[in-house]
């Protein structure tokens, strides 16, 4: 889902380009429905593997928390 997010974010920014608007659009709007809803997946991944297999587990979870960061970067650096 963080993955999706970032490509929602940089198609918008290659199709429309940098801009501000006074209200959030469509592209803004999927976004944050993208990253919040994996937050229970996540927890849900993470409350079931992490106990059985915890190597693995955990670097799962740090592909995800990078891809999310991912994910947020261009929000913060062009401020959309």
């Amino acid at each position: 889902m963080s993955v999706l997010a970032l490509m929602l974010v940089l198609g918008h920014i290659v199709i429309f380009g940098v801009t501000h608007e006074a209200d959030e659009g469509t592209a803004a709007h999927l976004w944050q429905l993208l990253m919040a809803g994996q937050l229970p997946i996540v927890a849900y991944f993470a409350l079931k593997w992490l106990p059985r297999a915890p190597g693995p587990g955990l670097r799962v979870l740090a592909l995800q928390v990078v891809s999310a960061i991912a994910a947020c970067a261009p929000v913060y650096w062009f401020k959309l």
